[in-house]
């Protein structure tokens, strides 16, 4: 037997993979002759017959292209990055889902609430009913909103 022979019966693993990353560039380079090259919509001093000087003034001298523009639908909620409620104890995915559908999306705002808050909160809740106050979710988002995470941790357990 020849020494590549010997060779493959030895790294039959190693073989096997690179025969597998010569087939996947088999099928990226079939794949994309297929595919027709992106339309040009570039001015006449842009064509194949102008010099490289004049092409590049007239990409330099030409108005700048559209920019993306993402249309804002008047009842489309917009998207807030606010905290990790699910930091409070008692509040899981679902229930911060929730809050978030009711516009509580801070620390800040819940550790803002009244005894009224609390009530009307509550009140939307549905299955959640009587959380916010059995879990002290006041108590606990004032001390998250202000960042105290060993206070935090002496009465209410870890993060």
């Amino acid at each position: 037997m020849s020494e590549v022979m010997m060779w493959v019966e030895a790294n039959p693993w190693l073989c096997a993979g690179i025969a597998l990353v010569l087939l996947g560039l088999v099928w990226l380079l079939l794949s994309r002759r297929g595919r027709s090259a992106p339309a040009r919509d570039y001015h006449d001093v842009l064509s194949e017959g102008a010099g490289p000087a004049q092409r590049n003034s007239a990409l330099i001298d030409a108005p700048p292209a559209a920019a993306f523009v993402v249309p804002i639908v008047a009842d489309a909620p917009l998207l807030v990055r606010g905290d990790d409620l699910t930091r409070i104890k008692g509040v899981g995915p679902k229930l911060s889902r929730v809050l978030g559908d009711l516009g509580v999306t801070s620390y800040a705002q819940i550790a803002g609430w009244s005894e009224a808050d609390l009530a009307a909160i509550d009140a939307q809740l549905g299955v959640f009913a009587g959380r916010p106050k059995r879990d002290a979710w006041v108590e606990q988002a004032v001390l998250l909103a202000g960042s105290d995470t060993a206070a935090y941790e002496a009465k209410f357990g870890k993060l």
